[in-house]
């Protein structure tokens, strides 16, 4: 509800996640903690590109709580994951949407990020194609 404005359904919820756990290849979550608590965390997942031979990385799932935000977590978290960020291969990327924070925004683009010519569409199914 706070970054995106949506009531999202547990039910859904909580089973996504299970899958990351139970399934690697569909993402890996780093989390954030300061004195044993948790205070942020993010979700990775690969997409790989042909055209750039490489992959790009998503930064999903990011949340920091309140009390630690510009405080450096999201940048350690990022960090944390980035000694295998793409680019080893002919290229590759990394990526968050920006969305409508304009706090993340700022964030994403002091940590060197770009906004670029790219518009996403969605259109969402049920169950298979």
């Amino acid at each position: 509800m706070e970054t995106e404005k949506l009531a999202l359904d547990p039910s859904t919820i909580f089973p996504g996640v299970r899958a990351v756990f139970a399934d690697r290849s569909r993402g890996q979550y780093f989390v954030a903690e300061s004195g044993g608590n948790v205070v942020g965390c993010l979700m990775i997942t690969h997409e790989w590109s042909d055209w750039r031979n490489g992959d790009i990385w998503w930064i999903q799932s990011v949340y920091v709580h309140a009390d630690f935000r510009r405080k450096g977590v999201f940048s350690a978290a990022v960090s944390a994951c980035g000694e295998g960020l793409p680019g080893g291969r002919g290229g590759g990327a990394a990526a968050v949407y920006g969305g409508e924070n304009a706090a993340a925004q700022a964030t994403y683009e002091r940590m060197g990020m770009q906004l670029t010519h790219y518009r996403v569409l969605e259109k969402m199914f049920q169950g298979n194609l």
